[in-house]
């Protein structure tokens, strides 16, 4: 690779493989030794295309989530059984993995610049904005920056926009995927909101078993599904219908409570 090498939105790729490395190396005990982290589905990782693949999730804190997915996916590719172990995977990470990300959140400060360096597609939130409640037109040129992403490698997101479970989906997620027919594949994490903040830099309990479930890709007709349907599919795949409430455990309500308390704190 040549030093000087760039990525479709003008990234480094030398640099980005070594703040990969370096974040990879500082997180790590965060998912295999303060807490632990359990795995299902990294054979699915490995059957994938190289490009236009794109992982819907739920989402529980603003970065643990994603970095706990940048260990999952490298280590998989590097034919780890649904484990993280031996930091080797490292070493060669793959480098077009993006995420989707508030570009206010990537804004805030050094830290967020750098991981916004190693892999975020920022883009403007149409719903939120400086912690208010806002209405505002979608940018063509966001979806254009996903479909760059997606033409490019895998892309991450979190299609509910919030880290509060079971709000709805934005149907922009439904709009990408008609427009750049990716393969979908749906991801189910659990446990991060009790082991982590809500941003998800510090970590607030240790000893909890966290996971990450990668499922089949999705069968989705591009051509005929409506958008409404192509929702309630993915609000299915990723444990984020309504139905799904019935289900919640204390652990998970005890730790939404004090979400609450948080953001009532700070207003």
């Amino acid at each position: 690779m040549s030093i000087f090498k760039k990525n479709p939105f003008g990234h480094i790729l030398f640099l980005k493989k070594w703040l990969i490395r370096i974040l990879g190396i500082v997180t790590h005990q965060r998912y295999k030794g303060f807490n632990t982290l359990e795995i299902e589905g990294s054979e699915i990782i490995r059957s994938l295309p190289e490009r236009n693949v794109l992982f819907v999730s739920n989402h529980q804190t603003y970065f643990a989530d994603v970095v706990a997915m940048f260990h999952v996916f490298n280590a998989s590719l590097s034919g780890r059984e649904n484990s993280i172990k031996n930091l080797g995977y490292l070493w060669k990470p793959k480098l077009n993995v993006y995420y989707v990300a508030a570009s206010e959140t990537m804004k805030e400060n050094l830290l967020t610049k750098v991981m916004a360096y190693a892999g975020s597609v920022s883009i403007e939130r149409t719903w939120r904005a400086d912690g208010h409640d806002v209405k505002r037109q979608v940018k063509m040129s966001d979806i254009s920056k996903i479909g760059i992403a997606l033409n490019d490698g895998w892309v991450i997101t979190f299609p509910q926009g919030t880290t509060t479970p079971w709000k709805p989906l934005r149907k922009g997620t439904a709009h990408i995927i008609k427009k750049y027919k990716p393969v979908v594949v749906p991801v189910v994490i659990d446990g991060f909101r009790r082991s982590f903040d809500k941003k998800g830099l510090r970590v607030k309990k240790k000893g909890i078993l966290q996971s990450i479930i990668i499922k089949e890709p999705l069968e989705i007709d591009y051509k005929n599904e409506s958008f409404d349907s192509i929702i309630e599919k993915l609000e299915y795949a990723i444990e984020q219908h309504p139905s799904f409430l019935k289900v919640i455990s204390a652990k998970d309500l005890a730790a939404l409570e004090e979400e609450n308390k948080q953001r009532k704190w700070k207003v």
